[in-house]
């Protein structure tokens, strides 16, 4: 058996629940910096204080610390449902990648790992949380639930995931999500990671089934996952290359530098009618770049949960 082969039977993410603690970690320990300065390690147990809200529990030592008002939270309070949705397809699987870890990620790892450490954050607030799995067909649902075993069993899930070395080819993005939005019927906070990449879907049909994951008065986050190197600035050695659609098969041979220009013209007209689309509809979009810190997409969870509860 060669090397090659062997690389790809090794797990992707070793201990994928101890990398999302250390994603949270320093989400936490750097959160001074971020909107929510005040916020402890025991953030979980506060709410931002709203005007015309009981002052009864209003926590007044943590307002002399950090001239804010917060809220105290108990236990027994009724707390965030969150469905998290992942494209698998093969387009997720860019870039190639050996051995994922924190600092070589692809699409479908960064989401993984997303994923992971948002659940780490709502088990910490004693949220619920469900996952969707979508590529070829709809892989896989679990609703929201809060139990240690169901987080472990999510995980378990999200680890398989990282070790697919044989993501399917094409996905109906919009039948899926049609699908998943029969499924959640109390009202959700929805997290959906793709590259919005599709092979045969037509921008109307995809946000069409965008609109329908609103129902129900869900709120929809859409987190746009590119490799802005290279998916969004097309920076390639300008050498002969041969670039592949994954899910297609179909390829070009061509110098990096000679479709550079058009290419961002193109994606950007593409990205500014997506952003549009997403603002009409009332859908946050939230790009995110797969080589950046984690920060953008938990500092934008933070937010939408203090807006949805």
């Amino acid at each position: 058996m060669n090397l090659q082969s062997e690389l790809h039977k090794a797990p992707l993410f070793q201990n994928l629940e101890l990398l999302a603690n250390q994603v949270v970690e320093g989400f936490i320990s750097g959160i001074h910096k971020s909107p929510f300065h005040g916020f402890s390690a025991e953030f979980a147990e506060h709410k931002i204080y709203n005007t015309g809200e009981s002052t009864k529990h209003i926590d007044w030592k943590l307002f002399a610390k950090t001239d804010k008002l917060y809220t105290k939270r108990y236990e027994e309070e009724t707390n965030l449902r969150c469905h998290m949705i992942l494209d698998n397809s093969a387009s997720m699987y860019y870039p190639r990648v050996e051995q994922l870890n924190v600092e070589n990620l692809n699409k479908i790892g960064f989401g993984v790992l997303a994923i992971a450490a948002l659940m780490n954050l709502l088990k910490k607030q004693r949220d619920a949380v469900g996952l969707s799995v979508y590529a070829g067909d709809y892989n896989y649902y679990a609703p929201e639930k809060g139990s240690e075993r169901h987080h472990q069993m999510l995980l378990a899930k999200l680890s398989e995931i990282s070790q697919d070395n044989k993501p399917a080819k094409q996905t109906e993005t919009y039948t899926y999500l049609h699908q998943i939005a029969e499924k959640i019927k109390r009202r959700s906070l929805i997290f959906l990671f793709t590259d919005m990449f599709q092979t045969s879907t037509g921008d109307e049909e995809l946000f069409d089934a965008l609109r329908h994951l609103k129902y129900n008065k869900h709120d929809v986050v859409l987190f746009h996952l590119l490799d802005k190197e290279t998916e969004m600035h097309f920076n390639f050695e300008n050498t002969p290359k041969r670039f592949v659609d994954v899910e297609s098969g179909e390829h070009i041979d061509l110098y990096a530098d000679t479709v550079k220009q058009a290419y961002e013209k193109e994606l950007s007209q593409y990205l500014a009618s997506l952003k549009l689309k997403c603002a009409q509809y009332k859908i946050k979009y939230v790009d995110v770049d797969i080589s950046a810190p984690f920060d953008k997409v938990l500092n934008t969870f933070m937010i939408e949960r203090q807006q949805f509860l």
